[in-house]
């Protein structure tokens, strides 16, 4: 080694950072290739009799350094905190997996109980998880409790060697009377997609231990959105949820809504840029308003949102008494949309929580509507047709009931209501309803408003059954009755659906019962916002029907009185 080289590492290391139990060579950009290099380096590591943490990071680690300073660490057993991120630039990825076996082979040996290791951004790939994959199954993680793996670049294979690795350890620390624990998990920009991200839910849900989930940029769509899910409602103690720029798309956003409901302690969502779009905003909103008692932050950015949706969440997020910032920017709220946005947060004097606007990518024109249908690579255009989302809001997950006698008269009233039909089947019709299936439910409330007329006698049937289906699907959860609502808007052209939707006739008479409904205790206060909300941004929509829609919009104005 040269005598300047030597001057340097001399140089560097005398900056070295000692104190409570650590001993940091952080960002001092050694380049550590042999056993010469690292001498002084490995002096200090040996000389401190209580190590505990040991920084590594910024520097380059070749594998004959790493032998050397995996020797010094096979008599550090008090050590319990690794913190090895970007340790590794400028190595030929051959090397990083040797590298990462003699640093972990050393602390197996030593008998030491990890509680942090990170090992971010250092572009190991599914080989750097071979690296660490005994380690991770060894007694030496029985105790970790936080795992950074940022940029690594590891695959869909290396998520799923990781996933692998989690749940023999939390069995083999399970079997000893003390299971893993793990609280923080950071995996972002990973490229782990549908399959790593499913094969990590299966470690997550059976840990149930975790606070924090980071797993930003790494390609997943609504079929590994929805198994991190069923995952997430098995950590009770999330506080800080971080999947942005993921595509959750509408699938994926109703079952992360779901299993946000079983979570109380959750301080931080971040969903930005994850093609939330306006149904799945609804959704969520409807989550807010019923639950997350201390969120104190909520990103939503860059998620295809129109104007209506956006106030939705603004109003479900203005009495959570935490609340320090909701962000929609890069949204599709258009100049009117922001500036109305900001005067109702104003008017209630939480404008400082809302983030801002300047993004924002303007109101959608019906050119882009049509893209944004035909451009949906995640099979969503066909959810309505096929019943996949309702499936989602499905509160015991179990089967849908074989259809019976009724059942098929109410599909014979579906593909051609009449007034003598309705009047002899009101009561199959009002126990048939399934709150679990918003999309039947509000085919159902616009066939039977259909049959409206000027008939009193039959007006009188007609809302009679109103009654019973909408009390039954409106005394549901929020995010039932929310999904109810969204899907009878996309349905009569006020929301942009997501894919093909199934469109019935608009007749006035549709939404002269909808005005009697929401005269009636069933319909809330809550229910009667979000409604007039959505109606007051797109009631052109409706410009067909427009005395209808004005009575409609008078009834809901008067009900949800307290945020206009």
């Amino acid at each position: 080694m040269a005598s300047d080289d030597i001057a340097q590492l001399a140089d560097a290391l005398s900056k070295t950072q000692v104190g409570d139990g650590e001993l940091s060579f952080k960002g001092l950009g050694l380049k550590l290739d042999d056993s010469e290099s690292v001498a002084e380096l490995l002096g200090k590591i040996e000389q401190y009799p209580g190590l505990r943490a040991l920084r590594l990071e910024g520097n380059t680690v070749g594998v004959e350094a790493a032998k050397a300073i995996a020797k010094a660490l096979e008599s550090k057993d008090q050590l319990q905190r690794c913190y090895w991120s970007d340790m590794f630039t400028g190595r030929l990825r051959s090397e990083i997996p040797t590298a990462l076996m003699c640093l972990s082979g050393a602390l197996m040996s030593a008998g030491a109980r990890l509680t942090e290791l990170d090992l971010s951004d250092n572009a190991f790939g599914p080989d750097g998880v071979k690296g660490i994959e005994q380690l991770l199954k060894s007694p030496s993680c029985h105790t970790l409790r936080e795992l950074r793996l940022n940029n690594c670049g590891m695959g869909i294979g290396g998520g799923k060697i990781l996933a692998e690795a989690l749940i023999e350890c939390h069995k083999k620390s399970t079997a000893v009377g003390s299971a893993l624990r793990l609280k923080v998990f950071v995996a972002g920009r990973n490229r782990l997609e549908n399959d790593g991200a499913s094969a990590l839910a299966k470690a997550f849900q059976l840990m149930g231990s975790l606070e924090e989930i980071h797993m930003p940029q790494n390609g997943i769509n609504y079929a590994g959105v929805m198994a991190l899910a069923s995952a997430i409602r098995h950590n009770p103690e999330l506080r800080v949820l971080n999947f942005n720029d993921n595509t959750f798309t509408k699938r994926g956003t109703l079952a992360m809504a779901q299993a946000l409901r079983h979570l109380r302690n959750i301080q931080v969502i971040n969903f930005g840029d994850c093609l939330v779009r306006s149904e799945g905003a609804i959704a969520l909103a409807a989550v807010l308003t019923e639950g997350l008692p201390v969120l104190k932050e909520l990103n939503l950015s860059f998620g295809e949102i129109t104007a209506g949706p956006a106030l939705v969440v603004a109003q479900a997020v203005m009495d959570k008494p935490h609340m320090e910032k909701v962000n929609l920017n890069g949204n599709c709220l258009g100049e009117d949309g922001c500036d109305f946005l900001r005067e109702v947060l104003d008017n209630v004097h939480k404008g400082e929580m809302l983030a801002s606007l300047s993004e924002d990518e303007g109101e959608p024109d019906d050119e882009e509507d049509e893209d944004s249908d035909a451009g949906d690579s995640d099979g969503s255009d066909e959810c309505y047709e096929t019943g996949e989302c309702e499936e989602i809001v499905k509160e015991n997950g179990g089967e849908s009931p074989e259809k019976s006698e009724s059942q098929a008269e109410i599909l014979s009233f579906l593909s051609n209501p009449s007034a003598e039909k309705l009047s002899n089947m009101k009561m199959n019709l009002q126990q048939e309803v399934n709150v679990s299936e918003p999309n039947k439910a509000a085919e159902l409330f616009l066939k039977i408003g259909s049959l409206h007329s000027q008939d009193t006698v039959a007006n009188a049937v007609v809302f009679e059954v109103i009654d019973g289906v909408l009390k039954k699907v409106l005394s549901a959860s929020a995010l039932q009755s929310h999904c109810f609502l969204t899907t009878l808007l996309v349905m009569i052209g006020v929301l942009k659906g997501e894919g093909k939707v199934k469109k019935v006739p608009l007749v006035p008479g549709q939404l002269l019962c909808l005005e009697h409904a929401v005269q009636q205790e069933y319909f809330t206060q809550d229910h009667a916002s979000v409604l007039h909300t959505l109606l007051s941004r797109n009631g052109d929509a409706l410009k067909f029907c427009s005395s209808a829609r004005d009575r409609l919009s008078s009834a809901l104005e008067k009900k949800s009185h307290k945020y206009h």
